[in-house]
């Protein structure tokens, strides 16, 4: 039974919350506050947290930085009534590993739960550092370096657009899970244009589309396959063990 940390201050939703997982067969723990919940943390083990934001005292941000620094690998989706594209970037660049606003479904709530604890307890998936001494993440036969933006596959060097990078890193950080076609054009949008491109040149689904295509021709000596998910995005498929 894994058990979630749910740091929440309205007190209605968090009682609805922890009864509707319980139902669901996780055991919860509560903390209406950055300070309750770092209290938690210190003094018990949680498989994840579900984190609000907009906490009285301190902002939920500073949990997650905190949780980063001191609880390696732990899994954090975030829920939250930020619903702008800056705040959703912001948090998923800062560690999270799902990013969901108010108002929300609970049937999607229990479904992105399930698939961020798969990944957070998938073998071939993990978190190390790179011989420089930087993060990196190893899946399957694929290693990229986030320090550097590099990535090595079977050993061989992959050679990379910048676009191509930063959609290899999005799919590989939430591996197992859905990445919608939004959130791979946000994260363009909110880095520099890709050296020889205009500013100006469009960045929409068709374009996307390209780059996936591109992307999945340099992963086809591996194991690894980038799925369409109709209606939602894309996903990367975790390698069989």
């Amino acid at each position: 039974m894994a058990t979630l940390l749910i740091v929440e201050d309205d007190a209605l939703l968090l009682d609805a919350l922890t009864g509707q997982l319980q139902q669901l067969d996780f055991s919860v723990c509560t903390a209406s506050s950055v300070a309750e919940a770092t209290t938690v943390l210190q003094s018990q083990a949680v498989d994840g947290i579900i984190l609000d934001l907009g906490l009285p005292g301190a902002d939920g941000m500073e949990l997650l930085t905190w949780a980063r620094t001191h609880i390696a690998g732990l899994p954090v989706l975030i829920l939250t009534a930020r619903d702008g594209i800056d705040d959703r970037i912001h948090g998923l660049n800062a560690g999270a590993d799902d990013y969901i606003t108010k108002p929300f479904n609970m049937q999607e709530l229990q479904a992105r739960l399930q698939a961020m604890l798969r990944r957070a307890r998938q073998p071939a998936f993990t978190q190390s550092s790179s011989a420089s001494g930087g993060p990196s993440t190893t899946i399957g036969s694929l290693q990229i370096d986030h320090g550097h933006r590099n990535a090595v596959l079977g050993g061989e060097p992959l050679e990379l657009t910048q676009r191509e990078w930063e959609l290899l890193e999005l799919l590989v950080n939430r591996c197992g899970e859905v990445v919608t076609r939004d959130d791979v054009l946000a994260a363009w949008r909110a880095g520099p244009p890709e050296p020889g491109q205009a500013a100006a040149a469009p960045l929409n689904s068709n374009a996307l589309e390209v780059y996936v295509h591109r992307l999945r021709r340099k992963l086809d000596a591996s194991n690894l396959v980038i799925r369409n998910i109709r209606g939602l995005g894309y996903m990367l498929a975790k390698p069989a063990e």
